[in-house]
């Protein structure tokens, strides 16, 4: 078994294609099918079932996934550390992230990170929250931002207070008001978004026994707040949410203290490669000179 191999199967799953692994890989796709064919031979079962939509893990492939992507991941480490040793830096930072994260921190702060670091690639994922904590369990990410009331156990540093506030059109009677309460939003019509399970809106309404008039649930908050513009309804969002919000729609505090707390997550973050703690090094020098960091840099991040 070679890792040439293991990273052939590992972009087969994740471009789920054969002729987009060989390109992203720079083979052919008779040497992607053969290194493929060789595996299953050697492990004595089938791991992807092939049909013309694409390619699919068999059972057994998912169950040995995981440890191809483990594998990997320590390969990975071991070459950062060698090239560290060696005064060096090389990696690829693999990052999930939901929406607000990618609109308004990741693009500058990317920037920013790859002017002092040339040979550090990124990659980064985006999803819900559940989608997020799957990527950083299963490893398919090295850490994820996350609402840290969706972390769910895992190691998790906090970063930055989101306030939740209520979003109405500019022609509604609440938008004379300089704050709502949350049983006034229970009383309209409502869009509810959906980001999962267990996102914050759910869980403040949740918390405060609130059981909105639910007409629509969207997932893009862009979406949202076009229905909310054309009178459809009501939401309430996090801030950080609303990113460049339409004309004719207005922002209100939600009475009490009500916020989701936006975090990183890991499964370990002593266990991160080199790269890794470097870009989160980076990232809270980045909020902090951009007055957006609410949480003291945790010790093992300290900046030097």
């Amino acid at each position: 078994m070679s890792l040439t191999k293991l990273e052939v199967f590992e972009k087969v799953v994740e471009v789920g294609s054969v002729s987009k692994a060989a390109e992203a890989l720079g083979l052919t796709q008779s040497a992607v099918s053969h290194a493929l064919a060789s595996l299953e031979a050697e492990w004595g079962f089938s791991l992807l079932q092939r049909d013309r939509s694409g390619v699919r893990l068999t059972s057994n492939g998912a169950h040995m996934l995981k440890y191809v992507r483990e594998v990997l991941h320590w390969h990975d480490q071991l070459k950062q550390q060698v090239a560290a040793i060696n005064g060096l830096e090389w990696g690829t930072v693999r990052i999930g992230t939901f929406t607000s994260v990618s609109s308004q921190w990741l693009p500058p702060m990317i920037q920013t990170f790859r002017a002092a670091h040339p040979s550090i690639h990124m990659k980064w994922f985006e999803g819900d929250y559940d989608e997020i904590h799957h990527w950083i369990v299963n490893g398919i990410v090295d850490f994820g931002f996350l609402s840290l009331s969706a972390s769910k156990a895992l190691d998790t540093i906090p970063l930055k207070k989101d306030p939740i506030v209520c979003v109405v059109p500019t022609n509604h009677p609440f938008s004379h008001q300089q704050t709502v309460t949350l049983s006034q939003i229970e009383r309209e019509a409502f869009i509810m978004p959906k980001w999962g399970n267990d996102h914050d809106v759910r869980r403040i309404l949740k918390e405060n026994r609130i059981t909105p008039n639910i007409q629509y649930e969207i997932v893009e908050e862009q979406a949202i707040m076009a229905m909310v513009e054309c009178g459809l309804g009501i939401s309430i969002l996090p801030k950080m949410a609303i990113y460049r919000p339409p004309e004719h729609i207005r922002l209100i505090e939600i009475e009490g203290d009500h916020y989701r707390t936006i975090g990183i997550a890991a499964t370990s973050f002593s266990h991160l490669s080199p790269a890794a703690k470097m870009f989160i090094r980076c990232l809270f020098e980045w909020l902090n000179e951009q007055g957006m960091l609410d949480f003291p840099i945790e010790r093992r991040f300290m900046l030097t």
